[in-house]
């Protein structure tokens, strides 16, 4: 048959959706809805082949509603205001609602986005948009006021392998084996449609072959490398840079490295990830390993000198050391507590014996006049000295930690901070 297989198996009914059992399952919004006979605007925000278009077809079905359907990445406003004139005949002639659906919304613009609002608002259509992006950031608050979002998940391993089971059915003949169900599962990364379409290449290479089984050999031969959904500038790469960052810092060598691979198998440019693990280094290692900073920033370095895939291996060798370095981010929370204080501060006078002197003006004015030498003291030290503004309070911004390094530099402050009180003691008492 001619008809694409994703499309011979779109489901018919609710009983036949396969997935999103959080959203359909009894007592569920999505069923809710489906069964209140009242529909309202929504969007559905979710990865590729899930069943949004479905969804949308099927509650126009299921309230008895015009079905117009509209594509944000080959639809203009020509398109928007035909579509509009449509609901309003078929409104006036039969009194049939509409459902308007529109497939990646987040790609209209505001103003195009903005052309649906007052029909919503009016009850000419019952609007649905799908999206494959976080709607909070590519959909207008104002249109997002009027629609409940609802969150569809990838297909797990269970759905996949239903979806599998019903489209060999259709072709009886050929059958698949365990291994080669596994492997034709993992090719899908939870999306339908892509499942189906490696469904149908495999059956013609079956067919080609005289095969009527199925197995890995042959997937590998039919379908070659495919890659796992990776969406370079969407949700998905966002969610795993957060995951390989979060991993490092719970000290998860190997959730750090499948997360790192996870990313360049998918396309991402070696050089962000570099930037992110240097990142790592200072926010969350710090002064813990000192080393950290050193080896990622030797790690980008050795990328930029023998790129892919060998310099791949020194990024993998510096998350795997950020992953199992102490931790700390006393000088992050530090940095963050004195920029916070000088941009509500007013500008406070370096003191006197702080200043330069570079002139013999400056040196009659007093500038470094009483001045204390650190390494002319002992231990290289000016105990009691001052180095803050004038009237300024020690503010305590930088705490270390007790892990890696920092232990050994706690231990150092609290002696300087001891000698320091010791020796204003003794001023006090003169």
């Amino acid at each position: 048959m001619t008809t694409p297989m994703a499309e011979r198996l779109r489901p018919s009914g609710l009983h036949e959706v396969i997935g999103q059992q959080h959203l359909l399952g009894p007592g569920k919004p999505l069923r809710v809805a489906f069964e209140s006979g009242q529909p309202h605007s929504m969007i559905l925000w979710g990865p590729p082949g899930v069943g949004k278009t479905t969804l949308a077809r099927l509650m126009a079905q299921g309230f008895n509603a015009e079905f117009i359907a509209l594509s944000a990445v080959l639809s203009g406003v020509k398109d928007i205001r035909e579509a509009v004139e449509r609901a309003q005949v078929i409104q006036a002639n039969s009194g049939r609602s509409t459902i308007l659906f529109v497939d990646e919304v987040h790609r209209f613009n505001k103003s195009q986005q903005d052309a649906f609002l007052p029909h919503v608002e009016s009850g000419l259509f019952t609007f649905i948009g799908a999206t494959t992006e976080n709607p909070s950031f590519e959909v207008n608050s104002a249109l997002l006021s009027r629609a409940a979002v609802y969150v569809l998940k990838s297909l797990n391993e269970e759905d996949l392998s239903q979806l599998v089971a019903r489209a060999l059915a259709l072709d009886s003949d050929v059958g698949i084996d365990d291994e080669g169900l596994h492997t034709l599962i993992a090719s899908a990364d939870g999306d339908g449609r892509r499942l189906l379409n490696n469904v149908e290449i495999v059956l013609r290479a079956a067919r080609q072959k005289k095969q009527t089984t199925i197995d890995v050999f042959l997937l590998r031969e039919s379908l070659g490398d495919v890659l796992r959904r990776f969406d370079k500038g969407g949700d998905a790469f966002y969610d795993q840079i957060s995951a390989l960052h979060k991993s490092v810092r719970g000290s998860n060598p190997d959730a750090a490295l499948y997360w790192l691979v996870r990313m360049l198998d998918g396309g991402t440019d070696p050089r962000y990830l570099a930037r992110r693990l240097i990142r790592m280094a200072t926010e969350d290692i710090g002064l813990a390993d000192p080393r950290a900073l050193q080896l990622t920033l030797n790690a980008a370095d050795t990328y930029e000198r023998l790129g892919s895939p060998e310099g791949e291996l020194a990024l993998a060798e510096a998350t795997l050391f950020l992953a199992c370095a102490a931790k700390s981010n006393a000088a992050y929370n530090a940095y963050n507590a004195a920029k916070a204080f000088v941009a509500q501060d007013g500008s406070r006078s370096v003191p006197e014996h702080l200043r330069n002197a570079p002139t013999k003006l400056m040196k009659q004015l007093g500038y470094g006049k009483l001045y204390r030498y650190a390494h002319d003291e002992p231990e290289a030290y000016a105990a009691g000295e001052t180095y803050l503004p004038d009237g300024m309070a020690e503010p305590g911004w930088y705490q270390p930690t007790s892990r890696g390094l920092e232990a050994k530099i706690a231990e150092k402050l609290a002696y300087l901070r001891q000698r320091d009180a010791e020796a204003r003691s003794l001023d006090k008492k003169k």
